[in-house]
């Protein structure tokens, strides 16, 4: 796809997000498996939940701008989930699994909430009030997830993880 203008650098980059939820998608089953804290357990069956409606919304998207998610792979992400893969497989005190899977959760969070900001912004400067909007639900979201795994790490497994010997 060749990108002469802002439209086609959205649409690209939009679709660079559809791949990165369906990796999501794929990916957060084998972290739940892999947490052992019920509450880390719970925010991420939640998010993958959340990311579900996120690719129905990105959806909503591409219909109005007429154009197909298809088409691209999310290397970043591709990277992020593989370093997350590699985590699981260490063997690790299952504290410090849950807080390397909080970190390797909000790198991806992060990559997430720079990627809808970024479109939310090119949706509004194109005129497209109604992507922006649907844009801007989902970078709150992801702002809220990463929250919440801050919040657990803070709490509750990160000191769980700082007291194994």
């Amino acid at each position: 796809m060749k990108l002469e203008n802002l439209h086609d650098l959205f649409v690209s980059e939009l679709k660079d997000l559809y791949s990165a939820e369906h990796q999501i998608i794929k990916a957060l089953p084998k972290m739940v498996k892999s947490a052992t804290s019920a509450e880390l357990k719970s925010a991420f069956e939640e998010h993958l939940q959340v990311t579900k409606e996120q690719v129905k919304r990105l959806d909503k998207v591409f219909r109005i701008l007429d154009a197909s998610p298809r088409g691209k792979k999310c290397k970043a992400m591709e990277g992020l989930l593989e370093e997350g893969k590699e985590l699981m497989n260490e063997d690790a005190d299952p504290s410090v699994m849950d807080a390397g899977l909080i970190a390797a959760a909000q790198r991806v969070e992060h990559y997430e909430m720079a990627g809808y900001g970024t479109v939310r912004t090119y949706a509004k400067l194109l005129g497209y009030a109604a992507a922006a909007k649907l844009l801007q639900q989902t970078l709150e979201e992801e702002g809220e997830a990463d929250q919440t795994l801050s919040n657990l790490a803070e709490s509750i497994i990160n000191v769980e993880a700082m007291q194994t010997a």
